[in-house]
């Protein structure tokens, strides 16, 4: 291998591993190796950064979070909780599958990990246990669950993906439905087994009349999944209107029908949003500059030739891969690694006959997973923080429903027509 390859391997690793900011990491790596290494003009360099952020597929995501945002401040996630724990609240663990529902109520409108894990997990957190659940179950399950902001639709990582892939997003949204689904009813199984074997957890049965009630008052929420979705796959509007018509009915329901967010609050939310969405901006940039040193050196096509060599099972290739993301996953966030393994991975899957949709959700649930593993999950950290406990207790938390997600992501790879079912059912891929 080309002694070149090495040093910016070296670079790279030695920047992230020294605590250097993962966009800057990339930048400078990919200077090195276009300036430095190939002796490209670094006029180049300003063209990829201007052309990285110039896509109107990043519409979509800084909408998303502004959305996420508006939720956050005002009272839409107390009412999906509400209403998750008024259906299932009657249950041994009811409580607790009530947040895993109202981590898939959240993702399914803000697209973030992390956004779920703050707003979901720094309730229920404190409520599981104040209601007598364990507390390491507590905290485990509240860290997990919100895998479910990136599974299921609108996924920030997916939008990413398809920029890169050039996959119909609306397609790919389709193929995070059932795995979702999956992943919510085998935690909701753990936890209804695993307290009703330690007696906690079940409250009394409520009228069914105050079940209605609940649901009533928290209809004006719960309205707006279906007005993302239903707008999308009616062909009412596109991906990127729908996350506008989404900020724009949050902030009426919240500030002229709810009344929990002020006129004051209004700057605060578009200005955190907005620094959240630059933040994600300069990672994108960050990473293009390092992908087109990928492109010019032609690396994944020579990594592509390496494994094809090796490899000739696309069942073998799919398992080292989700082998593969498992531990990047632990070092790297999301939208990074998607930027930057994308363009590497596509080449191969059209050699061993994989969907690239399919092959998207994978990479997806990979990531997110790595959400939750140490020794760089944001997850592991916010929840920690909010339990007050460390990273190792938070880390053996988890386990139990690590080893459920990854079970489901088993399932998944090798069982692609479940992943694809729906996207062919609606648009007859």
């Amino acid at each position: 291998m080309n002694w070149e390859y090495f040093l910016i391997a070296a670079v790279l690793i030695g920047a992230l591993a020294t605590t250097v900011p993962v966009f800057i990491s990339l930048f400078f790596t990919g200077m090195i190796g276009l300036v430095w290494l190939l002796d490209i003009d670094p006029q180049i360099v300003i063209e990829v950064l201007y052309r990285s952020m110039d896509k109107f597929a990043l519409v979509v995501v800084l909408f998303f979070v502004l959305c996420g945002n508006i939720m956050t401040t005002g009272s839409i996630v107390q009412k999906l909780i509400r209403t998750a724990n008024a259906l299932v609240g009657t249950l041994p663990g009811g409580l607790s599958m009530a947040g895993i529902i109202a981590c898939g109520f959240f993702g399914a409108i803000s697209g973030s990990t992390v956004a779920t894990v703050v707003a979901i997990g720094g309730f229920m957190i404190p409520a599981l246990i104040e209601n007598g659940y364990d507390e390491k179950f507590s905290v485990g399950i509240m860290t997990t669950a919100p895998i479910l902001g990136v599974v299921i639709p609108p996924s920030i990582s997916m939008i990413l993906y398809s920029m890169v892939s050039n996959d119909p997003l609306e397609q790919l949204f389709l193929t995070g439905f059932i795995p979702g689904m999956l992943i919510m009813l085998g935690m909701s199984l753990y936890a209804f087994f695993y307290c009703r074997r330690q007696g906690i957890g079940a409250a009394e049965r409520i009228p069914f009349s105050e079940l209605l009630k609940v649901i009533k008052e928290s209809g004006w929420a719960l309205f707006l999944p279906v007005l993302i979705f239903g707008g999308i796959y009616s062909g009412m509007f596109t991906a990127n209107e729908a996350a506008v018509v989404a900020c724009v009915y949050a902030f009426f329901v919240e500030i002229a029908i709810h009344k929990d967010m002020k006129f004051r609050d209004i700057k605060k939310v578009i200005v955190s949003s907005a620094i959240t969405s630059a933040t994600l901006l300069v990672i994108v940039a960050g990473a293009s500059v390092f992908g087109e040193y990928l492109t010019f050196e032609q690396i994944p096509k020579k990594i592509a030739d390496v494994v094809i060599s090796n490899i000739q099972s696309p069942w073998v290739f799919l398992l080292a891969v989700n082998i593969l993301l498992l531990v990047i996953g632990m070092f790297m966030d999301i939208i990074s690694a998607t930027l930057i393994l994308t363009p590497i991975f596509l080449p191969l899957l059209a050699k061993f006959g994989i969907n690239s949709m399919h092959f998207g959700l994978l990479m997806t649930i990979n990531l997110g997973i790595g959400y939750c593993t140490p020794p760089l999950g944001v997850s592991l950290y916010i929840s920690g923080a909010v339990a007050d406990r460390n990273l190792v207790y938070v880390s053996k938390a988890v386990l139990p429903f690590l080893a459920i997600q990854i079970a489901i992501l088993m399932v998944l790879t090798f069982w692609p027509d479940l992943v694809l079912f729906l996207p062919r059912m609606v648009y007859g891929i």
